[in-house]
């Protein structure tokens, strides 16, 4: 499941190839068909948290959405009292335990899981893609048009997930582990009339590193935005074709 997944320090030529990769990832038709998100918004938000000191946690059946619930699923390796000699601790980053305690919850050891729902219409439109590799790192793009009265500041929070197949590397169900993620926070500039208002978007462009042991052809980009109040407004997933 990957080996340290701190952020490093990327090379300058690593970051601009990336990070054009995932502006052409938004930005032709061809590649918004082969890595970007499709026009149907996510109902829910499933996030599992599992503790790196928790092997069996990972190969035990968690809760899954059902098929048709319309579900984006995060599953988030916290670092383990353990440390680096938890069974776990390869697929843990810190990020997991930030968001988690942002969250309110605690694996205590074992696992926890949040459901977040999404408003039926979405406060915002929101736009994920994603380049190819590059030199260890995958450009990663985020693009948010805020609604006619926006409610900011908003935050951004992105996830580069690795899916892995339900029966593989120890896990009955499918998941989706989080190699890596960051937050950012945009206010929308004040402006005087609603067409101005209208023409107002947020786009975050990053290169995100591939940490070792990670399969590059199962990366996603995942990404959701709260308001000013916590409000989740929006979610969306990269699907590559």
């Amino acid at each position: 499941m990957g080996a340290d997944t701190r952020p490093r320090a990327p090379a300058a030529p690593a970051v601009f190839c990336a990070a054009l990769a995932a502006a052409l990832a938004l930005g032709t038709p061809a590649a918004q068909a082969r890595c970007a998100s499709p026009a149907a918004a996510p109902r829910l938000l499933l996030e599992r948290f599992i503790s790196a000191d928790c092997a069996q946690c990972w190969a035990q059946p968690p809760l899954a959405p059902a098929p048709d619930s319309g579900a984006l699923v995060l599953d988030w390796i916290v670092p383990g009292e353990r440390g680096d000699d938890a069974p776990l601790a390869a697929a843990a980053t810190p990020e997991a335990a930030a968001r988690q305690a942002g969250l309110g919850g605690s694996a205590h050891g074992g696992s926890d899981v949040h459901v977040t729902d999404l408003p039926a219409r979405p406060l915002g439109r929101l736009r994920v893609g994603q380049g190819p590799p590059v030199a260890d790192y995958l450009g990663a793009t985020a693009y948010f048009t805020p609604p006619a009265h926006p409610a900011g500041p908003y935050r951004l929070s992105v996830a580069l997930v690795e899916s892995i197949a339900a029966g593989t590397e120890g896990t009955p169900v499918a998941r989706q582990l989080v190699r890596g993620a960051f937050d950012t926070t945009w206010a929308a500039p004040a402006t005087a009339t609603a067409a101005a208002r209208k023409g107002q978007h947020w786009m975050e462009l990053r290169p995100m590193r591939i940490p070792e042991g990670a399969q590059p052809e199962r990366l996603r980009v995942l990404a959701w935005v709260q308001d000013g109040a916590g409000r989740l407004v929006a979610a969306a997933q990269s699907r590559c074709e």
